[in-house]
């Protein structure tokens, strides 16, 4: 196809020359319409080849395909070879035509024509103005007379029509009135119904501007006007004038003259154009013809190179299924292609080995990351620097670490451990473990911590691991059991002997008080007085350490908690004034089942500390604040009830866990047993008991808040 169309344009070109120069003057055109069909059936084939060709190569140079630019090089070579001299031929055979042409047309005549033609114009505007004026001034004459005489009828009009026709006769010859139908609604003198000549409504909508409309008859040689009557509402101005016809068909002579002769000189730039065309025509079948060849010559070059970097560009983006098509032969762009396509299949294989492979460590990761994010101890990896690599959900919920840890040291992140990855690297065995104390967020945490060593394949290691856990709580338990235990025996080795002691004391002041003066039995009375009370303090103690060694059941029935705590409230108002109690209780009965007795002491030993809290602070400061005790009870929660008693007092120490260790106080004349019963009889009741920061008052001082929760029962 490519050496058939590329023939076939000289060819086309040859038997269109010989067609123009073997018809004459009348000779027949069909045989060169044919030749000039085939043509443009030729050019506009050729055309579309090149335009689909070109486009593709734009589109691949974009894409930066490798091959296209080669192949726009060689077909602007082909092109601009075919391009130049053709160009330059069409360009200088018109040139010397036109020249050719100039010698044919007279400035002379040019001029005559048109000074005839502006004569005969010249006249008939000289009518036109006329016309035009005679009609402003009969048109003005009949307004002026409308505004002076407000009522006027039709035959009024008429006699002012035929005065005013008279005032300015230059040469009028009809003059009538009409309305927006065109219908006449008077007339001038020797204005006759047979001479009116109806006129175009299209005409009276035109005339609604104002302006005076001129309509030429050159059949009855003729001129009209018409004009609105600005004075009327709905009345217009006809009127007419004759012309000489003579003049007027000279004027027609003369600019169908003029029009030929425009005629003529504009046929000198169509044929001028006619041969640039046919000139221009043979050039785009040659350029065409030659870009086609160009196109076809570079693709046989650049289609295997462009093959490969298209493949290549593939491979680059992961695709290793591509081949490309192994040309025949043993030149170098058919070895090529082949060990391209021995190059993609290894490439294929080694891909998948490794994908395999990488699915199967991510599947293990998964699982790793899934067991120790599941299990409640803390776990973190570190490199053989120390450096952390992992951390669990856990370690960083119970270390209280941002999120930013990774890749830093673990002294910087946790300096508890610091001294125990020390030991580890410093001594020769390969785990380490120890009970540490951990400060976080105001709690201080008992952490149980394990470090080893991790082996690598080759027996050296690879980083360690850190386990560890809280103990906090089962710590908190041992010692609770161990001080119950204690308190136990001593309740039952102290008990004892204190009631025969108070009896003694006594009896020895009944019985020698009366055998001593009155100065020796006051003395003894006072020293018995101290024995009985020391005993009498001893035996509180003793009971103390009794209820907390041997808590009894709660006896819980169905009441209303809201109630109990109103009525402590109310109770310990008094108790603690002046600190104010802030009551914060919704109204109504709030159903649970609870011990009534267990569950006022503990409210009351709550409010009781809140207020000994505040005093602690006003002993310790000299600083005014707001003395306030503020308790809440809040059932919005369907599943439990959440009561918090906080104050503006002295504040939690750090170590607030041990608060509710037995004879652990922040007090000078506590005993350490009270937040240890209530945060006992609370878990009876299968709850819990919390001490957390207060909100901050006006000073930006925290004091203490007691929350308990316990689980809620809807009232029936």
């Amino acid at each position: 196809m490519t050496l058939t169309l590329v023939v076939l344009g000289p060819v086309l070109v040859v038997l269109t020359f010989l067609s123009l120069s073997l018809r004459g003057p009348e000779g027949d055109m069909t045989g060169l319409r044919g030749v000039l069909l085939a043509d443009l059936v030729y050019i506009l084939t050729v055309a579309a080849l090149v335009v689909r060709r070109l486009t593709r190569m734009i589109a691949a140079r974009r894409q930066r395909s490798a091959g296209s630019q080669l192949h726009l090089r060689l077909t602007g070579v082909f092109t601009g070879i075919a391009l130049i001299p053709t160009v330059l031929t069409a360009v200088f055979a018109t040139v010397t035509i036109n020249i050719g042409l100039e010698g044919w047309f007279s400035d002379r005549v040019r001029n005559a024509l048109g000074n005839s033609l502006e004569a005969a114009q010249a006249y008939t505007q000289e009518h036109r103005d006329g016309l035009t004026e005679d009609a402003r001034a009969l048109a003005g004459y009949i307004n002026v007379a409308k505004r002076s005489l407000f009522l006027m009828s039709d035959g009024d009009l008429r006699q002012l029509l035929a005065q005013g026709q008279d005032l300015v006769q230059r040469g009028l010859e009809e003059a009538f009135v009409i309305d927006g139908t065109g219908e006449i609604r008077a007339r001038g003198d020797r204005s006759y119904l047979f001479d009116f000549v109806p006129i175009d409504p299209a005409q009276l909508a035109e005339a609604e501007s104002g302006d005076v409309i001129l309509i030429e008859d050159r059949e009855i040689n003729e001129f009209r006007a018409l004009l609105k009557l600005s004075a009327f509402n709905d009345r217009y101005l006809y009127v007419t004038r004759t012309v000489d016809g003579e003049i007027l068909e000279l004027l027609d002579q003369t600019r169908e003259t003029s029009q030929l002769y425009s005629q003529l000189e504009q046929d000198r730039g169509r044929l001028l154009f006619e041969f640039g065309l046919l000139y221009l025509g043979f050039a785009l079948i040659l350029i065409l013809a030659a870009t086609w060849a160009g196109l076809w010559f570079a693709e046989r070059l650049s289609r295997p190179v462009g093959r490969l970097t298209g493949a290549a560009q593939r491979v680059g983006q992961g695709d290793l299924d591509v081949r490309v098509r192994e040309e025949s032969g043993d030149d170098e762009i058919a070895m090529l292609g082949r060990i391209f396509n021995q190059m993609t299949r290894q490439l294929k294989g080694q891909r998948d080995a490794l994908v395999e492979t990488n699915m199967q460590t991510e599947r293990r990761r998964r699982l790793f990351d899934s067991v120790l994010g599941s299990v409640t101890a803390g776990v973190i990896g570190l490199d053989v620097e120390g450096k952390i690599d992992f951390m669990n959900r856990s370690a960083v919920r119970l270390l209280g670490v941002e999120n930013d840890h990774y890749g830093q040291l673990l002294g910087r992140i946790v300096p508890e451990f610091s001294h125990l990855f020390e030991r580890l690297n410093s001594g020769r065995t390969e785990t380490v473990q120890e009970e540490i104390r951990v400060a976080r967020g105001g709690r201080l945490e008992n952490l149980l911590v394990r470090i080893a060593t991790r082996p690598g394949t080759d027996g050296m290691s690879e980083g360690y691991v850190v386990a560890f856990d809280d103990v906090t709580e089962l710590v908190s338990a041992q010692r609770m059991a161990a001080w119950g235990d204690v308190a136990r025996r001593i309740a039952h080795e102290i008990k004892n002997p204190l009631t025969p002691i108070q009896l003694s004391a006594e009896r020895v002041k009944r019985r020698f008080s009366r055998e001593l003066d009155e100065e020796s039995a006051t003395k003894l009375g006072e020293l018995t007085d101290v024995i009985v009370r020391q005993t009498n303090d001893l035996r509180r103690i003793v009971d103390e350490f009794s209820q907390f060694a041997r808590m009894p059941e709660p006896e819980r029935h169905r009441g209303d908690l809201a109630g109990l705590l109103r009525e402590t409230v109310t109770l310990q108002r008094a108790a603690l004034d002046p600190v104010k109690i802030d009551d914060r209780i919704p109204p109504g009965k709030i159903i649970a089942e609870f011990d009534q007795t267990m569950m006022g002491q503990a409210f009351t030993n709550l409010i009781k500390n809140a207020g000994e809290a505040i005093e602690t602070r006003t002993e310790k400061t000299d600083d005014p604040f707001e003395k306030t005790v503020a308790v809440t009870l809040d059932d919005s929660d369907p599943a439990c009830l959440e009561i918090r008693i906080a104050d503006t007092g002295i504040g939690l120490p750090q170590d607030r866990a041990r608060l509710f260790e037995p004879y652990v106080t922040t007090r000078d004349k506590g005993t350490g047993l009270g937040l240890p019963i209530v945060k006992k009889i609370i878990e009876e009741h299968g709850g819990t008991l919390e001490l957390v920061d207060a909100q901050a008052d006006a000073t930006g001082h925290h004091g203490a808040e007691a929350v308990i929760r316990l689980p809620r029962i809807e009232e029936v």
